[in-house]
């Protein structure tokens, strides 16, 4: 097993959202980080009174809640919009806010029933990182392919740093998205539709988990473009080039579509 994944085992763990109790977790996380950090744009406090952010697509959703052993505290959440059963050709968020593009991605022609969309991905601001990760992952993964050595990697602490950062926002959204795997997995979801910041969607890529792009940025709580990946190319992308960060998301193969009828 990699360092990557027994860091996960050693630091998080998933629970899934699925009582009164925790979901009432789920909603005061996403009003800490919406309302009160308003990490993104268009959400009022004064929508929610009871410090609660909720909305429309969560009676016909699956949510994971992030906890951090160390503490015991709930530090992050994600939600997987399912099909409505009641409403079969209600639209997603990302069908009415995406402006898509039916050359990239015929939404229509995928099956709706398995088929879902990745939403209200968040982690409370102490543990967040990911605004600066975003940058300085990309500047030197740019400096690596032209052969310039990072500087922190210059330094002796380097690997102490690295160690930390494994701790920090890139495994989070790994984890996040092992959370989503296992959603997927109970609900034989084979298609990941969202509507992402481009720069969070690149910095998973260094992990083999960039989503495919489906049309142009809009300004939807900031700009964010929509995404689509069918979820087994995903995981075999990431089990051939990223095995480690594999390892995270299907928890060893224990989650895992090939898996399933």
């Amino acid at each position: 097993m990699s360092d990557l994944y027994q860091n996960f085992q050693k630091f998080f763990e998933l629970v899934v959202a699925d009582t009164a109790e925790l979901l009432e977790h789920v909603y005061r996380i996403r009003y800490q980080v919406l309302c009160v950090e308003q990490r993104l744009p268009g959400f009022d406090p004064v929508l929610c009174p009871d410090q609660m952010e909720r909305d429309g697509y969560d009676s016909h959703s699956s949510h994971v809640l992030l906890r951090y052993r160390p503490t015991g505290e709930f530090i992050g959440t994600v939600r997987l919009i399912l099909p409505d059963s009641s409403k079969p050709e209600k639209p997603l968020p990302v069908e009415l806010y995406g402006q898509l593009d039916p050359e990239l991605c015929d939404i229509k022609a995928l099956p709706r029933q398995q088929t879902a969309e990745i939403s209200r991905f968040l982690v409370v601001s102490r543990f967040d990182r990911r605004q600066g990760d975003r940058r300085k992952q990309v500047e030197e993964t740019e400096g690596e392919k032209r052969g310039v050595q990072p500087e922190r990697e210059q330094r002796g602490t380097q690997q102490d740093r690295r160690s930390s950062d494994r701790r920090s926002s890139l495994s989070i959204g790994l984890v996040l998205m092992a959370g989503v795997m296992r959603m997927s997995v109970k609900y034989n979801i084979r298609h990941w539709l969202s509507v992402a910041d481009p720069a969070l969607n690149k910095l998973m890529g260094f992990y083999g988990l960039n989503f495919n792009p489906i049309g142009p940025p809009v300004n939807y709580h900031g700009i964010r473009r929509p995404y689509y990946v069918k979820v087994e190319d995903a995981l075999e992308k990431m089990y051939n080039e990223h095995r480690d960060a594999w390892e995270v998301v299907t928890d060893c193969g224990e989650y895992n579509l090939a898996h399933t009828n």
